[in-house]
């Protein structure tokens, strides 16, 4: 009886199969390609109309890019990270990406006097975007997207705009 019941277990899988009772099994397996397949696209599409920029700052007053390029109408992420080990206080950076024609000695010499607000001035019409003022290992993220021209970005502490500066290209 025991070989009865293991043959009848092995034979009924066998059956169903060449009675397509296995049809359900491959329509799962044709929709999960599916998803995949859709999955792979979306993030593909994504990926074409958004870009991930990734930018350190130090105790040197350097910024380890001074050029970016990217698509303009494009969706940009901008993480900066403070890889540097003084103090904010004493060398704290952020980046601020400024619009076409802005007079950056100008915007410097304003972004000087607000310390309180990160020497972001907040009632200035020139910036695009901005992290916010970071110490060491801190890092800060942001979104924003441009149109088409280049596009000066600094780091507005005190200082430091003279070295720490480059552009941002949007083809």
């Amino acid at each position: 009886m025991r070989k009865l019941f293991a043959l009848t277990a092995c034979a009924l899988p066998l059956f169903l199969w060449s009675c397509g009772g296995n049809q359900e099994k491959s329509q799962q397996t044709e929709t999960a390609a599916t998803t995949e397949s859709t999955a792979s696209d979306t993030a593909s599409a994504a990926s074409e109309s958004s870009s991930t920029v990734v930018i350190t700052s130090n105790d040197q007053m350097r910024f380890d890019l001074d050029q970016i390029k990217v698509k303009a109408g494009q969706l940009v992420t901008l993480t900066l990270k403070n890889v540097g080990v003084l103090s904010k206080e004493a060398m704290g950076h952020n980046w601020v990406l400024l619009k076409p024609g802005t007079d950056v000695a100008a915007f410097a010499m304003e972004a000087m006097s607000h310390k309180q607000n990160e020497f972001i001035p907040a009632s200035s019409n020139a910036i695009v975007a901005h992290t916010k003022l970071l110490g060491p290992d801190e890092s800060d993220t942001i979104t924003f997207t441009v149109e088409k021209g280049e596009y000066e970005f600094i780091c507005s502490f005190p200082g430091h705009y003279g070295i720490m500066r480059g552009t941002l290209i949007a083809e």
